[in-house]
């Protein structure tokens, strides 16, 4: 099961490789859009500091790579709120834009793939997926001393 699950993980980074590769992106890129997607999701305010902590950055590499999306018009700095110190990251419509059309084919291929498979079968693979998550996330805090 660690072996398949080592196997996908290597597949989808073939894959976000060879897509952000076409659209002249970085993984790194698309990695820092997921997780201002994720935030934004949850209505979140995502800053340079919460990439650099998610994406285990130093500070100027961070900077190099905001500087890169606001470049490619996939993100905007804006300061809202009282605090205008604060620099917030929004994704642009052209990162949505974007992001669609490079990972159409994989949503398209998994949802082929999910359609196979009953709603008990994928809620259990679900309670799967999170406890393994879980323990990738503790297995990480434990290798470097978060723990």
């Amino acid at each position: 099961m660690v072996r398949l699950l080592q196997e996908f993980t290597l597949e989808a980074n073939r894959y976000v490789d060879a897509a952000g590769g076409r659209n002249d992106m970085h993984r790194t890129d698309l990695n820092a859009l997921a997780v201002i997607m994720r935030h934004a999701a949850k209505d979140q305010v995502v800053t340079p500091g919460t990439l650099r902590k998610e994406l285990n950055l130093s500070s100027p590499a961070t900077t190099a790579l905001i500087d890169r999306l606001c470049g490619s018009g996939h993100l905007v700095r804006e300061r809202q709120g009282q605090d205008r110190r604060q620099v917030q990251l929004q994704m642009t419509e052209k990162a949505y834009r974007d992001g669609s059309a490079m990972f159409l084919p994989l949503a398209r291929h998994m949802g082929a793939a999910m359609a196979e498979f009953t709603a008990d079968e994928l809620e259990i693979v679900t309670r799967f997926m999170h406890s393994m998550i879980d323990a990738t996330v503790r297995a990480g805090e434990e290798a470097s001393g978060q723990s």
